[in-house]
């Protein structure tokens, strides 16, 4: 038994590409389960072998996981990675022995958790946009659980609605620090700090616009900007020329270390739709201007921005009609009274999961155990977050 009360150590396989999309969830699980005193082990591919911001206590094991692409001529060698990964997936849980295997999308995922139900194991798999992705959706007929980070997901067939658990977005730790602080001061004669950030396909067209149309905002918002913006490495020089010719002060990088300070001191937020950005901005609670990446597959990053943008805490707009007059326009109309940013903040902050890690761990850990094991483990658990609730009461 560890230090929680009525919860056995046990083990558990989370399996997710090489992304940050996929493996920043997996990492929160990681964590909690850690906490809770279980064991855990990581299948994944050799990009997130090597990602930073992997748990120094998380095991990585590297699977081949073939990529099903348009071209048929590559499916052969496809299902054969898939295929040698499965056995070696099998081998592991042959050792480790896992009482379930969690997929967050991606092709390793498929080998590990085809392996994991060949070998009679419960599977549980989470989609963190708001539509279901490619292996998720070969894999919902076959699992035990699907949990998702937001209401309304889609490509989830209807028939799998009932194993279905709406859980969030698990984000970092110290992002997830900043919910409870206050959204900061905005006046009407104060700065307003905008952040911008773009991933590594989408930097370009924000380097391109978002100049030229903070330069055409009104006098009175131009003349209080202060803007922080994430670039390309070959577009650094050309963005802090435009910042320079429009006389507007800007601090410029590749890449921000402390992302969440800089989150933490915005008062509006403009860059792409992944599922981790909308996340992170709903758990902190800031309004946004969304520019989803056209190419994402399925178009999924218009779909995240639904529930934000229906709420009022975001505005999106599509790639194609993102011109520095749009974008102008948008920022005018949330930004000229100080009161209508910070609704809009609060309405983000009101689509924010803070316990996404948390209830994702509930779900992974009710596989597994003894039905008495379960029934101690839950009675903990809603007696401890009554208390906290009698204690602290709502905070925001």
């Amino acid at each position: 038994m560890n230090a929680r009360a009525g919860t056995v150590s046990r083990h558990y396989v989370l399996a997710a590409g090489g992304t940050g999309g996929h493996l920043t969830p997996a990492f929160a699980l990681a964590h909690e389960l850690e906490r809770r005193g279980h064991h855990v082990a990581l299948i994944t591919d050799a990009r997130g072998e090597a990602i930073p911001g992997k748990p120094g206590f998380l095991p990585a094991h590297v699977l081949p996981a073939g990529r099903f692409g348009k071209n048929p001529l590559r499916w052969p060698a496809a299902l054969s990675a898939v295929i040698e990964g499965r056995a070696m997936a099998r081998r592991l849980y042959e050792s480790f022995e896992p009482s379930a295997v969690v997929g967050f999308g991606g092709y390793p995922a498929l080998p590990a958790l085809l392996a994991a139900r060949a070998a009679g194991i419960p599977t549980v798999i989470h989609e963190q946009n708001a539509v279901l992705g490619r292996v998720n959706r070969l894999l919902a007929g076959r699992v035990n659980a699907i949990a998702t980070a937001y209401p309304d997901v889609d490509r989830l067939k209807p028939k799998y609605r009932a194993k279905v658990e709406l859980v969030g977005n698990p984000v970092r730790p110290e992002v997830l620090a900043l919910r409870e602080e206050p959204f900061p001061a905005f006046t009407e004669d104060g700065l307003l700090r905008v952040l911008v950030t773009g991933g590594s396909q989408g930097a370009r067209v924000l380097s391109e616009v978002v100049p030229d149309g903070l330069a055409m905002l009104a006098p009175a918002l131009r003349s209080r900007l202060q803007v922080t913006q994430q670039c390309r490495p070959e577009d650094l020089d050309a963005v802090r020329d435009r910042y320079a010719s429009h006389g507007i002060p800007a601090e410029l990088g590749t890449y921000f270390e402390a992302m969440h300070l800089h989150l933490r001191d915005a008062h509006l937020f403009i860059g792409r739709a992944g599922a981790s950005t909308i996340a992170e901005l709903t758990a902190v609670g800031r309004p946004a201007i969304l520019v989803p990446l056209p190419i994402a597959t399925d178009d999924h990053q218009a779909a995240n921005v639904r529930e934000i943008v229906k709420a009022g805490g975001a505005r999106a707009i599509r790639q194609s009609q993102f011109t520095a007059k749009e974008l102008a326009k948008q920022i005018n109309a949330m930004a000229q009274r100080p009161e209508t940013l910070a609704n809009a903040a609060h309405a983000a902050w009101n689509c924010g999961r803070p316990h996404a890690a948390r209830d994702l761990a509930d779900l992974v850990e009710s596989f597994g155990a003894s039905p008495i094991q379960d029934v101690i483990r839950v009675a903990n658990e809603r007696g401890a977050r009554a208390g906290a609730a009698l204690a602290g009461g709502n905070a925001r």
